[in-house]
């Protein structure tokens, strides 16, 4: 029988194939080895918001421990000592300082509800125009307007709405007890820098209405007027609030338009404010000024709370 050689046993993996390439080993695991150096990473970038949190430290928490400190804190005449109590907090909601306070809310609020309608609709108006040099136009002049407020713009008024304006002696206003140093006037001047705010805040959420919408809207046989009551209006109402709000925030904290116009003639918060700190106020008060400012950072607060989650509805409807 002729030599019979042994032939070798078969693989049993696969035959690899010329020209192919070479199967590539699995990476190794190095998740032990990458957390240190992520965590190292972390630390570096504290430096980096020292600065930040000093500032924030110095510039807002040193004045508002002291406010706070100031407001729980009564001076006695006689021996000038200092003691805690809540006299000043409660001196601050009563009497002439809680008229003054509720004026100031009023107002706000009565400005901001006008500057959101009429800002709104400036605000569509645009957003619709075929023109966009009237756009440019628009959204310049509100940018300039919403800055010009306090002490200029009082003057601005005066000269022009006041007793002796040039409006009120060319129509003759005064005969129908128009009043510039009044509640509505008030109301004037602040629409006046406010409308051109709500203008620049309401047109990114007008933008982001798509026009797909309406367009399905329209196909499905639904009116312009039907569109609006149940998509537009729905998905535009957290922009909008939160646009309120931010124009309750402004009207709420101004102060030199009103102290140039009517000084004290209108009891508004920020005022009494201003008078008690220089002084205006009796022996053993000094810091109800400090308890005024308190309330006024409590609505202020408050306001906040009500518009950052109206600002993040938006974002995640119109985003």
């Amino acid at each position: 029988m002729p030599d019979q050689t042994a032939l070798p046993a078969p693989a049993t993996g696969p035959v690899p194939v010329a020209g192919a390439a070479a199967p590539v080993p699995p990476a190794p695991d190095v998740r032990g080895g990458g957390a240190p150096r992520r965590r190292g990473a972390r630390r570096h970038r504290w430096p980096v918001v020292v600065p930040f949190f000093a500032f924030l430290a110095v510039c807002f928490g040193l004045p508002a421990g002291t406010m706070v400190y100031g407001a729980f804190t009564v001076l006695d005449p006689e021996s000038g000592a200092s003691r805690f109590s809540t006299e000043n907090v409660s001196g601050s909601l009563s009497g002439a300082y809680a008229t003054g306070l509720i004026g100031s809310v009023e107002l706000s609020l009565f400005t901001a509800l006008l500057a959101t309608v009429i800002g709104t609709l400036i605000a569509q108006a645009v957003v619709t125009s075929p023109r966009p040099v009237l756009r440019g136009i628009v959204v310049s002049a509100s940018g300039v307007l919403a800055n010009f407020s306090g002490a200029p713009l009082a003057f601005a008024f005066i000269a022009t709405l006041g007793t002796t304006g040039t409006v009120t002696q060319l129509f003759h206003l005064d005969r129908t007890g128009f009043s510039l140093y009044s509640f509505t006037g008030l109301v004037l001047a602040y629409l006046y820098f406010m409308v051109p705010l709500m203008v620049v805040t309401v047109l990114p959420a007008l933008d982001g209405l798509r026009s797909q919408w309406q367009e399905a809207a329209a196909s499905c046989g639904a009116t312009r007027g039907q569109y609006w009551r149940h998509v537009g209006i729905p998905v535009l109402t957290p922009s909008l609030l939160g646009g309120a709000v931010l124009m309750f925030g402004t009207a709420f904290a101004s102060h030199a338009t009103a102290a140039v116009m009517v000084g004290s003639s209108q009891p508004l918060i920020t005022i009494q404010i201003a008078n008690a700190l220089n002084g205006n106020v009796l022996v053993g008060q000094e810091n109800l000024a400090l308890a005024m400012s308190l309330n006024m950072v409590v609505i202020a607060l408050l306001v906040m709370a009500v518009q950052i989650p109206l600002q993040r509805r938006s974002a995640r409807w119109l985003g």
